[in-house]
């Protein structure tokens, strides 16, 4: 009896632990997978065997029809590495894999941040999941999820310093290292870096004496951080050019103003991000506690990228879960009732099995069932052939069209995927890559503006792959020098009809 009394604490999960399992298990068993909505996936595979395959990290195009070959800064190389020898273990299940692990650990250390700042149980757990589905818009297989990671990581760090609680910033520069080479939002981890110096440096100029003198200090310390974290990101195979890479993004403006993932959202559009932005905003118009200069630097800054852009509103989310909490706290102690000493004494009977130190025997289970599932090929992932041009592309491959093709951008990343070496796109989703000119060439042909076809022939397009929905195929079909060769409920094959086999 005693020894079964030992083994209660150990068996009986907290709510950390039932975050880690759910959200691992629920996104690796779901079929067809959440995560694979979304084509890159397959270039980023693709991209990551043929470093294997070469030991060279590329530094030019090899999937685009495009000569001579395009630049390529492949930011998110070691990424690409990880899942390109999950694929070869475990086909797509491992990157599946690997992708709800990243998103079942993220929210778990931010569960588990936000326990740190004595924000209580439930108020904890509230705020990690809000973050949680205001971020979902964005949960794909693919690099950024290490973002997330990363991210959370950092902003925990850097909090857990000020606060006093950290005993130094040493982790950042390794921490900054590997997020260099996983993927380009590493530079989201110099805005948190600038956003704490501001608010250290704002505290030389009031308070006193010893306030001051704690401000320069943590100013002092922090400037080293960010320049070891300056130095990290230079050990990457572009060196110096790679801190180029998010500044040259963000200043073409034909991108930021064309590409779906880069426009500002639509705040009606998506109803967590509206409620989330709503709730801060009345929060911090309600509380009694003024702000800190870094929290509302953290909040005026990932806000403004939030609306400017939609790719950013899960970061918001992440940055801002500290700040929620914490208001969210003060507004439960100030409020008097039944229900108010109720969930107060939830939490506080819950407090002490999440802070308990333990084996992670759940998570470590679920890894296990999910590793498991994965290796043996119990749990197959692929992708939906209901969204991806499965089918169109066996077609292509069954029958051998050869000459060039113009591909819908949506579908080139699967083409790379199933198609290449023998199939080379005309654009993918590295839009980065393709650029501005050759973007603008791509709409002109797809919204079919006058000299469409003139670019086709500029570049020798004989056959052409899009989606069977669009405009654009229902417009080739009344053309009479392109012909229907396939159709299916996702995608449509036209050749030229003097390039017909």
């Amino acid at each position: 009896m005693k020894s079964e009394r030992r083994l209660i604490p150990y068996l009986v999960p907290s709510i950390a632990d039932l975050l880690l399992v759910a959200l691992l298990c629920s996104l690796f068993f779901t079929a067809p997978s959440p995560l694979l909505l979304d084509g890159d996936t397959g270039y980023h595979i693709r991209a990551g065997e043929e470093i294997l395959r070469s030991r060279a990290v590329p530094h030019f195009d090899m999937f685009s029809q495009h000569a001579p070959p395009l630049p390529w800064t492949a930011h998110e190389w070691l990424a690409e590495v990880i899942m390109a020898l999950l694929h070869q273990w475990a086909g797509m299940s491992g990157v599946v894999a690997l992708y709800a692990l990243l998103l079942a650990v993220t929210f778990r250390l931010l569960f588990r941040a936000l326990l740190s700042y004595d924000t209580g149980v439930l108020t904890a757990t509230a705020v990690t999941l809000s973050a949680l589905i205001c971020s979902k818009l964005h949960w794909l297989a693919r690099p950024h999820l290490f973002t997330f990671l990363f991210l959370v990581l950092f902003h925990h760090l850097l909090e857990r310093w000020r606060r006093g609680g950290g005993s130094s910033l040493w982790p950042l520069p390794p921490l900054m290292l590997l997020w260099a080479n996983l993927h380009g939002g590493f530079a989201v981890g110099f805005l948190l870096l600038a956003a704490y110096l501001a608010g250290a440096a704002a505290g030389t100029f009031a308070g006193t004496a010893p306030a001051r003198r704690a401000a320069r200090q943590k100013s002092a310390e922090l400037l080293a951080a960010i320049a070891a974290c300056l130095a990290a990101t230079l050990v990457n195979p572009y060196g110096w050019r790679l801190l180029l890479f998010p500044f040259k993004l963000v200043a073409d403006r034909y991108l930021m103003e064309h590409v779906a993932e880069f426009l500002p959202p639509a705040i009606h559009g998506w109803g967590p991000f509206t409620w989330l932005l709503l709730l801060l905003l009345a929060l911090f118009a309600l509380s009694r506690r003024k702000a800190e200069p870094t929290e509302l630097l953290l909040i005026v800054g990932f806000g403004y990228m939030a609306l400017t852009s939609v790719r950013y509103i899960p970061l918001f989310s992440l940055v801002t879960a500290p700040a929620l909490a914490a208001r969210i706290g003060e507004l439960g102690r100030d409020v008097r009732g039944k229900w108010a000493r109720l969930l107060t004494e939830i939490s506080a009977r819950l407090a002490p099995l999440e802070r308990s130190v333990r084996p992670p025997v759940w998570g470590t289970a679920a890894l296990a069932v999910v590793t498991a599932a994965a290796a043996g090929g119990l749990f197959r992932h692929s992708f939906d052939r209901h969204l991806m041009p499965v089918d169109a592309c066996e077609f292509v491959l069954r029958t051998g069209i050869k000459g060039r093709v113009f591909n819908s951008d949506e579908f080139g990343d699967y083409l790379i995927y199933r198609g290449y070496p023998a199939c080379r796109v005309f654009i993918d989703g590295r839009l980065d890559m393709y650029g501005a000119k050759r973007l603008k060439e791509y709409n002109e042909v797809i919204d079919f503006r006058p000299g469409w076809d003139r670019v086709l022939e500029r570049y020798g397009i004989t056959w052409i792959m899009f989606e069977a929905d669009s405009n654009f195929a229902r417009f080739l079909q009344q053309r009479g020098e392109w012909h229907l060769v396939y159709a299916d409920n996702v995608a449509k094959i036209f050749e030229k009809k003097s390039a017909n086999r």
